[in-house]
C-alpha cells in the first residue's frame, strides 16, 4: 500500500497534485510519500514487538538524510556499508548503539571513524578484517563491538546480482569456517563478540530461504554457547522482496511470524536490515516525454529521464510500472520508454504495453524509492536530479537539483595546462 493516488484522474502524493510539483520543480524530480514512509516503518517494527529487536534501515537503499529521519524519530537504527553512510546517519541523529556495519572493503579511516562513534558492532566479512578492527581498537584505547557475518550457502532465488549468501558470493566467512574464526575473534583482547550476522541477498519473495538460512544459524549460536561465547545479538539482514510487478512476498507480519516460532530457543535480540520493503514503494521518479518517435515500425518514447537517473532496467534488467500521471482515455501501444544518455542500454522499460503518451507529457516511473537516487550518477555530465517529499498537502525540497557548477566542483586544472 502507498499514498500515491489518482485524485480525479490527477496522480497525486498524498494531498498533492504531481502536476503541480513538476511545474514548479522541473523534471525529472524523484518524489516520496512521508505517510507511506512512516507507516511501512511501523509495519516492520510492530511485527517484532514481542521479542526484543532493532530495526536497523539500511542506508544504502535511499541515503537521504531527510529520510533517515524520519526512521530515526521512529526509533530506528541504521545498517552502513561506509564512512559516508555513517556520516549522513549521525547528520540524521541516529543513535551509535543502534548502528551495525557491514561491507567487505571497510577502510581504516571509516574504522576509526566508527569505532569514535561507539557504533554497536560490525559486521566482520574476513579474517583479516578480524584482525584489522582488533588493531586499531588497540590504538584507539577502546573494544570493537563486533560479529561475523556468516554466508550460510542458501539460494535466496533473486536476481544474480543480488543475491549475496551462496558460497560463491565475496561476502562473509563460509559457515563451516565461521567456527574457527569466532574461536580466534575470542582470542583477540580488544574485540567484543556481541553477535552472528548473515545477508543471504535482496528482493527476496519467499519465507523458505530466510528459515534454511536462519536454521543454520542456530546450529552455530548453540555451538558458540557450548565454547563460552555468549552470542546477544541475531543479524538476519535484510531482503524483503516488494511488488514491482506480479511478485507476491510475504507481508512483514507473515515474515516476523515465521522468524519468531523458528528462533524461539534462541535467547537474542534480533536486528533486521530492512531497506527496499521499507522505502521501494515510497517513492517515484516523475519524467516528462521529450519526444515520441517510431523506426521501421518500432515505437519509443523519449524522456528526460534516463539510466543515469535509474539504473535498475539497465542494470538489472529490473521492472518498474510506468502510468501517466494525467489519466485518461487512449490508445495503447508496444513501445521502449528510453532516456537522453547515449548508451543504447538506456532505457526504462523495453517492449512494454503502454499508453500512447504524448510529447510534453509526464509520466510516473513507479516503485523508485529503494537504489533509485542512490544509485544515480553524473553520467554523461547530467546534473542529478532533486528529491521532494510531501507530507499531507505540503511538499519539501529534501535535495535540490544539482546545476552545471555543481558538475565540476573539485576539479582543477593543473598550472602547466595555461593557455
Amino acid at each position: 500500500m502507498n499514498d500515491f493516488n489518482y485524485l480525479s484522474d490527477h496522480l497525486s502524493c498524498e494531498e498533492v497534485p504531481v502536476e503541480t510539483i513538476a511545474r514548479e520543480a522541473g523534471t525529472p524530480f524523484y518524489l516520496y510519500s512521508h505517510r507511506t514512509l512512516r507507516r511501512h516503518f511501523r509495519i516492520f517494527d510492530s511485527a517484532f514487538a514481542e521479542v526484543p529487536h532493532i530495526v536497523c534501515f539500511a542506508v544504502k537503499a535511499n541515503s537521504n538524510t531527510a529520510i533517515l529521519r524520519i526512521f530515526v524519530r521512529e526509533g530506528g537504527g541504521v545498517d552502513l556499508v561506509s564512512g559516508g553512510e555513517l556520516y549522513r546517519a549521525l547528520k540524521a541523529g541516529v543513535d551509535p548503539g543502534k548502528i551495525v556495519y557491514s561491507g567487505v572493503g571497510k577502510r581504516e579511516d571509516e574504522i576509526d571513524f566508527a569505532l569514535r562513534t561507539g557504533i554497536l558492532m560490525f559486521n566482520v566479512e574476513s579474517d583479516q578484517e578480524l584482525e584489522k578492527i582488533n588493531t586499531r581498537a588497540q590504538i584507539l584505547g577502546v573494544r570493537a563491538g563486533i560479529g561475523l557475518r556468516v554466508n550460510p550457502d542458501v539460494d535466496p532465488q533473486t536476481h544474480p546480482h543480488i543475491s549475496t549468501g551462496l558460497r560463491e558470493n565475496k561476502f562473509g566467512i563460509n559457515i563451516e569456517a565461521s567456527l574457527t574464526a569466532y574461536r580466534r575473534a575470542a582470542g583477540l583482547k580488544h574485540l567484543d563478540i556481541k553477535g552472528v550476522s548473515c545477508h543471504i541477498g535482496s528482493q527476496v519473495t519467499k519465507l523458505s530461504p530466510f528459515i534454511d538460512a536462519l536454521a543454520r544459524l542456530k546450529e552455530l549460536i548453540l555451538q558458540l554457547r557450548k565454547e563460552g561465547i555468549a552470542i546477544r545479538y541475531l543479524d538476519l539482514g535484510g531482503g524483503l522482496g516488494i511488488t514491482y510487478d506480479r511478485e507476491t512476498p510475504p507481508h512483514p507480519s507473515e515474515y516476523a511470524r515465521a522468524i519468531i516460532d523458528a528462533a524461539r530457543e534462541i535467547d537474542c535480540t534480533f536486528i533486521f536490515e530492512p531497506g527496499r520493503v521499507i522505502v521501494g514503494n515510497a517513492g517515484i521518479l516523475v519524467t516528462r516525454v521529450l519526444y515520441t518517435k517510431e523506426n521501421e515500425g518500432k515505437r519509443f518514447i523519449i524522456v528526460d529521464a534516463g539510466m543515469n537517473d535509474l539504473v535498475r532496467p539497465s542494470l538489472y534488467g529490473s521492472f518498474h510500472h510506468i502510468q501517466p500521471v494525467i489519466r485518461r482515455k487512449r490508445e495503447e501501444i508496444v513501445a521502449d520508454v528510453v532516456g537522453p544518455i547515449c548508451e543504447s542500454g538506456d532505457f526504462l522499460a523495453k517492449g512494454r504495453k503502454l499508453p500512447a503518451f504524448e510529447q510534453g507529457e509526464l509520466l510516473a516511473v513507479m516503485s523508485a524509492g529503494a537504489y533509485g537516487f542512490s544509485m544515480s550518477s553524473n553520467y554523461n555530465s547530467r546534473p542529478r536530479a532533486p528529491e521532494i517529499l510531501v507530507r499531507d498537502d505540503r511538499w519539501y525540497v529534501i535535495r535540490k537539483r544539482e546545476t552545471w557548477e555543481d558538475l565540476d566542483r573539485g576539479e582543477e586544472i593543473p598550472e602547466w595546462m595555461d593557455i
